[in-house]
């Protein structure tokens, strides 16, 4: 990235919020930043509030804030990252660097599994998140089935950490247990409906993942094995065992994975319901369920 250094100063004026940003979104422009205008909104808002009143004021701990921002975007670490929080599914889910951020493709594991739900949304039932991450899918599921439970497992402890505020933060805490774990170890009962959003990258694949993926998203969350398909043999091998009698498994798959997941996973004894395609239009949602 390349531009002209940032300056926000106005001499003896005051400096608004709107002129603020004016001035961030040039200075993102000039080092070909793409959505300068609302990448320059949400950090300026980020630093000093909401406001495009002209007689609000940017003081010197905001004006130096955000030069902060301006700088680590510089170097490339993600908006969201810098922020600290992003919304998924309508709702606001707090970061930290054991957590993947909450990507809108993911959401499609979330209309996958409503569909399954269908008109039970008021019903007792059990969901199970594996890699829970921020949490988001299991409190996206758990903010519109209110009668819900939900169990959420990571293997890393600041991932459980930020699920549990997260859960907290959107209401369902009272609903949710989150575990530290690897997978299903030490499960013994059954779930309605399990989820996952796995590492799936290949490991050779990770080392040349753009800079903002793999600088600042957990490599625990993004190394999926020498192929990518280390956790779908795990789920092939345990999840038919912790499968309610009518329920479904939902996972999430990375690019050209669709055929391989569904033949490890139907090796495992389940039966393929159906594919959901993302945003860009590739499978990215896989639905299986017991025989």
């Amino acid at each position: 990235m390349s531009g002209s250094p940032l300056n926000l100063s106005t001499g003896d004026a005051p400096l608004s919020p709107s002129e603020a940003r004016r001035r961030l979104c040039a200075f993102f422009a000039a080092a070909d930043i793409d959505n300068a205008y609302l990448e320059a909104r949400w950090l300026v808002d980020h630093a000093v509030g909401q406001s495009d009143d002209p007689a609000d004021v940017v003081d010197e701990i905001a004006v130096e804030r955000i030069a902060q921002y301006a700088r680590r975007r510089l170097t490339g670490e993600p908006l969201w990252r810098i922020v600290g929080e992003r919304e998924f599914w309508g709702l606001p889910f707090t970061l930290s660097a054991g957590t993947l951020e909450p990507r809108p493709d993911s959401e499609t594991v979330v209309e996958a599994a409503f569909e399954h739900i269908g008109t039970r949304r008021d019903r007792t039932l059990s969901i199970l998140d594996l890699g829970t991450g921020t949490g988001c899918l299991l409190v996206a599921l758990l903010s519109e089935c209110g009668a819900a439970t939900g169990l959420g497992i990571d293997l890393s402890a600041q991932a459980c950490e930020t699920a549990r505020a997260n859960a907290a933060r959107n209401g369902v805490a009272e609903r949710v247990h989150i575990r530290q774990g690897s997978w299903t170890a030490g499960l013994d009962r059954t779930f309605d409906l399990i989820m996952s959003n796995p590492p799936y990258i290949p490991t050779a694949t990770v080392a040349i993942l753009d800079a903002s993926v793999r600088e600042h998203d957990p490599a625990l969350a993004l190394d999926g094995g020498s192929d990518g398909l280390d956790p779908y043999r795990v789920f092939a091998g345990s999840l038919p065992a912790l499968l309610a009698e009518g329920g479904a498994i939902v996972l999430e798959i990375g690019a050209g994975q669709e055929d391989d997941v569904k033949a490890i996973m139907q090796g495992g004894g389940l039966v393929w319901r159906g594919s959901r395609r993302d945003l860009g239009g590739h499978p990215r949602a896989l639905i299986f369920a017991l025989p």
